[in-house]
C-alpha cells in the first residue's frame, strides 16, 4: 500500500523514491512488525487472560511444566496480525506470491485457532480431530500446490494463464519450464525434473509437512520461534537472490520473477517472531498455540517452494525434522513392541525430542538455547549453498 502511495507522490516529494527499493521496504517491514508486536503484545496477553484462554499441561510430562498451567495460549494471533499488517503496508500488492503466502499462513492459522479454541474454551483435550485437521490442511495444501505449479513456472500473469490452458489441453506433452525443477544443493548446473504433477505432490508435502513439524517443535518457552526467525530470514536471502536476474545468473540459480518481493514477508516474519519472543522467552507470558505454529510452518513451506529451496528448508529446519522424526519413531516403536511382545516400549523417555532431553536432566533453557545454536549452524550451512556449488 505504501509503495503505491509513494509512487503517486514521488513527483512532488522526490525522497519517496527510496520506497521503490526492495531492501528498504524489507527493513521497514521488519521494524514495523517488531513495533506492532511489542505494542500490541501486552494488550493481546491481557485479552487472552480475560478470556481465560489458558494452556493445559500434560500430567505425564516434566514436572517443571506444571507451573505453566493456565498461561495464555493462542498468542499466535499476535504474530499473524503483525506479519499481515506489516506485509500489506510495505509489499507490492500486484505481486502474485505475496497473496499465496498470506493465504496459506492465514488458512493454517484458522485451522490452529479452531483446534486451540476447542481445547481451551470447550475443554476438549483432543481439540480438532486428526482426520478433520488433515482434511483442511490438505485442502489448503492442494490448492496452494496447484496455484504455485503455474505461477512459479512463468514470469507474467499473462504467461501463467497461457501456460495453464496449454497444460489443460495437453497435460502430458506440454513443455515444463526449468523453474519448477527440484534444485539440488551443492551441485552445479543440475536440477531434477519433476513435471507439473510431481511439483504439486512435492509442494503439498513441503507445506503440510513443515506446518506440522513446526507445530510439534513448539513445546518449550521460546523453543520454536527463534528457529522460525532464523530460517525465515535465510529464506528471505534466497528470495532476494532468486528474484534478481543478475544475482540468480551469477550464482547459477533459476530466476523466479517476482520472488524477490517475498523478502517482505520473510522480514515481517523475522520481526514478528522477535517481538513475540519478548513475551515468550522463559518464563513465558504467552504461548503461540497451534494458531501460530501451524501458520508459521505453512508460510515457511510455501516460501521454500517459491524460491525452489525445498531441500535447503529440510537442512535449515533440521530441528523441526528431528523433532518430527522423534515422534514418528516413538509411536511406531511403541505400537510394534506392543503388538509383538504385548507391552509397548519407548525409544525415548518422552517425545518430542526436547522433552526427552528435559527428562534426561537438561534444564529447559539449556534445551532451548542449544536447539537455537543447532539451528543457527544449519542455517549457515544452508546459506553456504549460495556459493558452494
Amino acid at each position: 500500500m505504501l509503495l503505491l502511495l509513494s509512487q503517486w507522490l514521488q513527483e512532488y516529494i522526490g525522497s519517496l523514491r527510496i520506497v521503490n527499493y526492495l531492501t528498504f521496504r524489507a527493513l521497514m517491514a521488519n521494524l514495523t512488525s517488531i513495533f506492532i508486536g511489542l505494542m500490541l503484545g501486552p494488550i493481546v496477553i491481557r485479552k487472552l487472560q480475560h478470556l481465560k484462554v489458558g494452556q493445559a499441561v500434560r500430567d505425564d510430562g516434566p514436572q517443571t511444566h506444571l507451573i505453566k498451567s493456565g498461561t495464555p495460549t493462542m498468542g499466535g494471533v499476535l504474530i499473524l496480525l503483525s506479519i499481515t499488517v506489516s506485509t500489506l503496508l510495505w509489499a507490492d500488492w500486484t505481486n502474485r506470491f505475496i497473496w499465496i503466502v498470506l493465504a496459506v499462513m492465514i488458512g493454517f492459522g484458522a485451522i490452529g485457532w479452531v483446534d486451540d479454541f476447542r481445547k481451551v474454551v470447550y475443554k476438549d483435550p483432543q481439540g480438532m480431530r486428526a482426520k478433520e485437521k488433515y482434511f483442511w490442511q490438505t485442502c489448503i495444501g492442494v490448492g496452494a500446490a496447484f496455484y504455485l505449479a503455474f505461477t512459479v513456472a512463468q514470469n507474467t500473469n499473462l504467461q501463467v494463464v497461457k501456460f495453464f490452458f496449454e497444460w489443460i489441453t495437453h497435460p502430458f506433452s506440454v513443455a515444463v519450464p526449468d523453474n519448477i525443477h527440484l534444485t539440488i544443493p551443492f551441485v552445479k548446473d543440475f536440477s531434477y525434473p519433476l513435471g507439473i504433477f510431481g511439483f504439486m505432490v512435492l509442494t503439498y508435502f513441503v507445506i503440510v509437512g513443515t506446518s506440522n513439524a513446526v507445530n510439534l517443535t513448539d513445546g518449550l518457552d521460546g523453543l520454536v520461534i527463534m528457529p522460525v526467525v532464523l530460517v525465515g530470514s535465510a529464506l528471505g536471502i534466497f528470495s532476494y537472490v532468486m528474484g534478481n536476474a543478475v544475482y540468480a545468473k551469477y550464482l547459477i540459480f533459476p530466476h523466479i520473477a517476482g520472488a524477490g518481493e517475498v523478502l517482505i514477508i520473510c522480514s515481517s516474519i523475522a520481526g514478528a517472531g522477535l517481538a513475540f519472543l519478548w513475551f515468550n522467552t522463559y518464563p513465558a507470558q504467552v504461548f503461540m498455540g497451534d494458531v501460530g505454529a501451524l501458520a508459521l510452518g505453512g508460510a515457511l513451506g510455501t516460501i521454500a517452494v517459491i524460491v525452489r529451496q525445498e531441500i535447503i528448508l529440510f537442512i535449515m529446519g533440521g530441528v523441526f525434522v528431528v523433532e518430527t522424526l522423534s515422534v514418528i519413531l516413538q509411536v511406531s516403536y511403541f505400537k510394534y513392541t506392543k503388538k509383538r511382545y504385548g507391552t509397548g516400549k519407548r525409544l525415548l523417555k518422552m517425545a518430542p525430542l526436547h522433552h526427552h532431553f528435559e527428562l534426561s536432566g537438561w534444564k529447559e533453557t539449556q534445551v532451548v538455547v542449544r536447539f537455537w545454536i543447532i539451528t543457527l549452524v544449519l542455517v549457515l550451512i544452508g546459506l553456504s549453498t549460495l556459493k558452494i556449488r
